[in-house]
């Protein structure tokens, strides 16, 4: 696929996903500034104002004057999901079809990317009161426990989810006890979605080997450019559930003592690069992308 002479008819959303440090924000303000359009984040963490070196947003300079949308665009305080985001990125992207036939959408965030694309799927509601007895029995007893419950229940989703993020392994639980069906069984019903805009659907990826050594090069920068610093200003916000993922809770475990920094690094390393893992393993259950080796480019 060529990714710069692309067939454009009617409003094309070019959806450009891939895992961390595979090197999007640079190919993306490529195409932008080829296509002479915008580009629109859905990183789920890059939203967030409070939230910079650990979440690698892209540097003014890195933008090179290309218009990015939703990056630093909420506070970690407020109550952030894909269902929200689906909706206010819609909304953005019918103003930017109005000056723009083809807008760029990347992340490596494959859940808020579906959101956009196709909509999410039709789950129950919430429940409070299991949600708060689950909540009570991670601060009780630690994610461990909530998690063999889940492999136990629903082996499915044990397998396919972050286990370390303890809000997926929430839910997970939350709608799997309120309904007596494993959260698995819910996915794949969607609600019916028409979109007035064809997506293009773009995977990019590396040799695992050279993707390992980006990754580690891009902790070793967050590290010099004062990624311990920020995640000890964000101690007083620690709670909030954009700050429960790599990058964050290894510092945060260092801080607490639970590890010495060497270790802290490693551990960084690793859960990163196992992050990568899992967002590929994302992208391949989508039959829709087309995957573009980085190296052919």
């Amino acid at each position: 696929m060529n990714l710069f002479d692309l067939p454009i008819a009617g409003p094309t959303l070019l959806v450009v996903a891939g895992p961390t440090a595979v090197g999007k924000t640079a190919l993306c303000v490529r195409l932008a500034r080829h296509y002479n359009t915008e580009i629109v984040s859905a990183d789920s963490r890059q939203f967030f104002r409070e939230l910079s070196i650990g979440t690698a947003k892209p540097t003014a300079a890195e933008m090179q004057g290309v218009p990015h949308h939703f990056i630093n665009s909420h506070s970690i305080t407020q109550d952030y999901n894909a269902g929200r985001f689906e909706v206010e990125c819609l909304a953005r992207l019918d103003e930017l079809f109005q000056k723009h036939p083809l807008v760029i959408l990347t992340g490596g965030s494959g859940l808020y990317l579906q959101a956009v694309t196709e909509g999410l799927d039709d789950m129950p509601v919430a429940n409070p009161e299991i949600r708060a007895a689950l909540q009570q029995e991670l601060a009780g007893h630690g994610l461990a426990p909530l998690v063999a419950e889940l492999e136990r229940l629903d082996p499915v989703t044990h397998a396919r989810i972050d286990r370390q993020n303890h809000q997926r392994v929430l839910r997970a639980l939350e709608v799997t006890r309120a309904t007596g069906q494993p959260f698995s069984s819910f996915h794949g019903a969607a609600r019916e979605t028409r979109r007035p805009f064809t997506s293009i659907k773009v995977a990019l990826t590396r040799e695992r080997e050279v993707l390992y050594q980006r990754i580690d090069q891009r902790v070793d920068h967050m590290l010099d450019a004062g990624l311990r610093a920020e995640v000890e200003a964000l101690r007083p916000y620690r709670h909030h559930n954009a700050l429960h993922t790599v990058g964050y809770q290894e510092i945060f475990n260092f801080l607490d003592g639970r590890h010495d920094w060497p270790e802290a690094v490693r551990l960084l390393k690793r859960n990163t690069r196992h992050y990568a893992k899992r967002q590929l393993s994302w992208l391949r259950r989508d039959a829709a992308y087309d995957w573009v080796e980085m190296g052919e480019l």
